[in-house]
C-alpha cells in the first residue's frame, strides 16, 4: 500500500466578513406616522395626502405591528364606497389594511435591504425590535446611505 504525501500545507482559516457599518437602524426614520386598525379610512386618507405619504404601518396598542395602510388600500376603499353607495368615513382601516407585512431587523446591512427591496417591489418595510415596531426604512433612505460611501467601499 501506497500513501501519497500532502504538499499543501496548513490552510489558512477564512475570515467571517465585518460587520457593515451601514445598518438599518442608521438610516431609518424613527418618528413615524401610525394609524390604529379602528381608524376610519377618511382619516388615513386625510392624513396620507397631508404628510404627502404614500402609506404607513398600523399598530394596535401595545405598539405591535399589525399591518400596513396604504395610498391602494385607500382607493380600494374608495371604489367599494362608491360601488355600495357608502359614505367614504364608514370604512375601518382594519378592514382594507395589508395584514401580511414583510419587515426588517434594524441590524440588516442596507445593501441587503436594497436587494429586498427589488426582489419584493415594495416600497417600504417597518422595522421591528423585540415585536415592537421602532421605525421604517423606505427606498429613499437606502438611496442616502449609499450616498454616504465612498468609492472604495464598495
Amino acid at each position: 500500500m501506497k500513501f501519497v504525501n500532502n504538499y499543501q500545507g496548513k490552510r489558512a482559516e477564512i475570515a467571517e466578513p465585518e460587520k457593515s457599518p451601514f445598518r438599518v437602524a442608521d438610516y431609518m426614520a424613527r418618528k413615524l406616522i401610525t394609524f390604529k386598525p379602528e381608524q376610519s379610512m377618511y382619516e388615513v386618507t386625510v392624513s396620507l395626502l397631508k404628510n404627502r405619504i404614500s402609506g404607513a404601518p398600523v399598530v394596535n396598542n401595545d405598539n405591535e405591528l399589525v399591518g400596513i395602510i396604504s395610498e391602494g388600500n385607500c382607493l380600494k376603499q374608495i371604489s367599494e364606497s362608491r360601488y355600495h353607495n357608502l359614505p367614504i368615513s364608514e370604512g375601518k382601516v382594519e378592514q382594507y389594511m395589508t395584514k401580511s407585512v414583510m419587515t426588517i431587523d434594524s441590524n440588516a446591512d442596507i445593501f441587503e435591504v436594497a436587494s429586498k427591496f427589488l426582489s419584493n417591489r415594495i416600497r417600504r418595510f417597518p422595522v421591528l425590535e423585540n415585536g415592537k415596531l421602532v421605525g421604517q426604512i423606505s427606498q429613499k433612505d437606502v438611496m442616502k446611505a449609499v450616498l454616504d460611501l465612498k468609492s472604495t467601499t464598495w
